[in-house]
């Protein structure tokens, strides 16, 4: 009788436990708007490198236009926000582990992607552009990038734009890095938004004369904040926050604060 006792008590033990782990990776994913009700704040993946989207200023505090964005979602939510910077090649491994809630940094949708995830309604626009030196004559439109050496992250959505264009990739993590294998020489082109572009001449004034950009597609949405499927709750306050904020002009004035145009309209 003592043996079956305890045979009958670590059997109920081992049955408590796996019920215990099934409930909680369940909360980790169908509750994970309530368990970020109940810790109280909402964590965020973002680069952190990729100025005027997601960038340290020079009080070395996080700032951008995306960052702005994720706070008035975490406000919406009424809860704080804490931000987890990571490169972009590791960005959707830490929302697939769980170890950031969303992410905010210009994300844009494809196939590949929506298998896994839930995205938000569109709240920027953009239009890709390549950059290479002023006196590089060999360059002059979408269809001469064709076999050019690119310093841009194949993993990034500009980067499969690039890799489509039949590019040879110099594989860099940060714009800024990318510009400077252009002026290098180690680069001969290099890929990223109209509005990133700027924001580099904007902040290297002295460097305009020694680049050309050329635009190579027409405005398109190009940020979404993706979720992992399942938290449809979390998705749907998300979006009710972004039309708020596209309704009461609050997009409009952080686009126009760090791009210097509403790109927020299409």
């Amino acid at each position: 009788m003592k043996r079956k006792s305890i045979a009958l008590f670590l059997a109920l033990a081992l049955a408590v436990v796996s019920l215990t782990g099934c409930g909680k990776g369940a909360a980790s994913n169908t509750n994970l708007l309530q368990s970020i009700k109940d810790r109280g704040y909402i964590t965020v993946g973002t680069e952190g490198t990729w100025s005027p989207y997601t960038y340290h200023n020079e009080q070395d505090e996080l700032v951008g236009f995306d960052v702005e964005v994720a706070r008035y979602i975490a406000d919406y939510l009424g809860v704080e926000i804490r931000f987890t910077e990571t490169e972009w090649s590791s960005i959707f491994a830490a929302l697939d582990a769980g170890q950031i809630d969303i992410v905010a940094n210009g994300v844009s949708y494809n196939e590949e992607r929506a298998a896994k995830y839930d995205f938000s309604v569109p709240y920027n626009y953009t239009q890709y552009a390549v950059m290479t030196l002023a006196d590089n004559d060999s360059v002059n439109s979408l269809e001469d990038v064709k076999g050019k050496v690119s310093s841009n992250d194949p993993t990034s959505t500009i980067g499969q734009f690039a890799e489509e264009c039949g590019v040879v990739f110099d594989e860099v993590s940060e714009a800024a890095q990318a510009i400077s294998e252009v002026k290098n020489g180690r680069a001969e082109i290099t890929f990223s938004t109209t509005v990133g572009f700027a924001d580099y001449f904007k902040q290297h004034p002295e460097e305009a004369s020694l680049f050309k950009v050329i635009v190579v597609s027409d405005p398109e949405p190009n940020a979404y904040i993706p979720v992992v499927k399942g938290n449809d709750d979390l998705l749907k306050l998300i979006n009710e926050a972004l039309d708020k904020a596209a309704e009461d002009g609050t997009l409009s004035a952080i686009s126009m604060k760090y791009f210097d145009v509403d790109t927020t309209k299409g």
